[in-house]
C-alpha cells in the first residue's frame, strides 16, 4: 500500500461520510477516480435508491478518455448484481479503469468478492484492504447486521454529572439534562438509524415523539413493548401517523407484533428487526430497558450525553461497562462519550 493509496481512500471514506443520515439501509460510500497524481473525479452515495457513489464519480469525469488510464478508488467493493441501480463492476469494466482500489469486500450475500472477480476477469488490476479497518469502522452497521445477521444496537443515554438520567416523581425542577447543540447530535442519530425502541413505562409516563425534528432528515421506526396494552391511543407514537410497532404477548390491534415471552425475547426481538431489515437499532430507554441490553451483552455501542447539572437525587442512569472510550468530545457544557462493545 502506498501512501498516496491511503491518501485517496482516505478521502473516499470522507466521501462516503456525507451520507451518514440519507444512505441506510445501503452503505456509505465515496468514490475518488485519480488521473497521473490528480482526482478528475469523484462522488458518494447520496441516498438509498439513488446512483452508487462509482456511477458518481465516473459522471463526473469531464474527459472520459481520460478513465482508461486512471485508477478508482472506492471504500466498498463495487456490486456486481442488479438491485435498484446497474451493477458497478460493469460500468467500471465498460470504461475501461486500468486500477481499482478498494477499502473493503462487501459482506453482502449477492456481492461478496464477485465484484472483484468480475473486474479481475476483464483485465482491471485490484487492491483490497486498503485502511480496511477504518472503511469497517465507517460501515460498521452495514457489516454487523449482513455477517451477524442481526441489527447493530446502539444504547444511549443523557446523564447528569452526578449519576441521574431522570425525575422521580414529586422531584422539583426542570427535566431535561442536555442543551441544544446535544439535542441537535442525538437527532443526527435518530436520522442514521433504521428503528428506535423505548420501553413501555418511557411512552406512558413521557410520552415521546422519537422523531426527527431539529435536524433534517428521516425519521426512523419506532419500536416498544407493551404486553398489557397500557399505551394510550392518543400517545404520539400511535396518534402522529409515523410508523410504530409494538412488541406484545397479545395482539390487540394491527400495531402488534406477538412475540412468545416463554423464551428469550429480546434475542426474538433482534430476528424480527433483521428479518424487516432494520440495520440499525437506537435504544433511548429507560434505564430498565437499558441495563437489560447491557447485562445480556446484546449492544454494540452505547452513547452517553453527560452534563455539568448536579440533581443529587432522582432515577439513576445505566452503568457504563469497562468498555474502552472509542471518541469523547464536547457539545457546549454537554460530554459526549462513545464506547464500542468489540465481542
Amino acid at each position: 500500500m502506498t501512501k498516496h493509496d491511503s491518501k485517496y481512500m482516505q478521502r473516499c471514506l470522507d466521501l462516503a461520510q456525507l451520507g451518514y443520515k440519507s444512505a441506510h439501509p445501503n452503505p456509505m460510500v465515496g468514490c475518488v477516480i485519480v488521473h497521473e497524481g490528480k482526482i478528475i473525479g469523484e462522488g458518494y452515495h447520496t441516498a438509498y435508491g439513488k446512483a452508487h457513489a462509482e456511477v458518481e464519480a465516473i459522471n463526473s469525469v469531464m474527459d472520459k478518455s481520460l478513465l482508461r488510464d486512471s485508477t478508482l478508488y472506492v471504500n466498498l467493493e463495487p456490486c456486481a448484481h442488479h438491485g435498484k441501480t446497474p451493477p458497478c463492476a460493469d460500468l467500471v469494466i465498460r470504461h475501461q479503469l486500468k486500477r481499482v482500489v478498494i477499502a473493503n469486500t462487501d459482506p453482502h450475500e449477492v456481492v461478496a468478492g464477485t465484484g472483484i472477480e468480475r473486474m479481475k476477469a476483464n483485465g482491471i488490476e485490484v487492491k483490497t484492504g486498503v485502511l480496511e479497518s477504518k472503511g469497517r469502522i465507517l460501515n460498521r452497521r452495514f457489516f454487523t447486521y449482513h455477517e451477524k445477521k442481526r441489527p447493530y444496537i446502539m444504547l444511549k443515554w443523557a446523564q447528569t454529572a452526578d449519576g441521574f438520567l431522570g425525575r422521580t416523581t414529586g422531584d422539583s425542577g426542570s427535566p431535561h439534562i442536555s442543551g441544544k447543540l446535544a439535542n441537535q447530535y442525538v437527532h443526527e442519530l435518530r436520522a442514521s438509524v433504521d428503528g428506535i425502541f423505548v420501553g413501555t413505562q418511557t411512552v406512558v409516563q413521557d410520552n415521546p415523539s422519537l422523531n426527527v425534528r431539529h435536524v433534517e432528515g428521516p425519521s426512523p421506526h419506532r419500536f416498544t413493548i407493551d404486553h398489557n396494552n397500557r399505551i394510550p391511543t392518543d400517545s404520539k407514537l400511535l396518534s402522529d401517523g409515523l410508523p410504530t410497532t409494538i412488541f406484545s404477548k397479545s395482539k390487540f390491534t394491527d400495531r402488534h407484533v406477538v412475540l412468545d415471552t416463554e423464551d428469550d425475547i429480546w434475542a426474538k426481538m433482534m430476528d424480527y428487526w433483521y428479518q424487516n431489515g432494520i440495520q440499525s437499532v437506537l435504544i433511548e430507554g429507560g434505564t430498565n430497558i437499558l441495563n437489560q441490553f447491557i447485562e445480556k451483552n446484546r449492544f454494540d455501542e452505547i452513547i452517553t450525553i453527560t452534563s455539568s447539572k448536579n440533581w443529587v437525587s432522582g432515577v439513576a442512569s445505566p452503568k457504563t461497562p469497562q468498555l474502552p472510550v472509542y471518541q469523547e468530545f464536547q457539545l457546549g457544557s454537554d460530554r459526549i462519550s462513545i464506547y464500542h462493545n468489540n465481542h
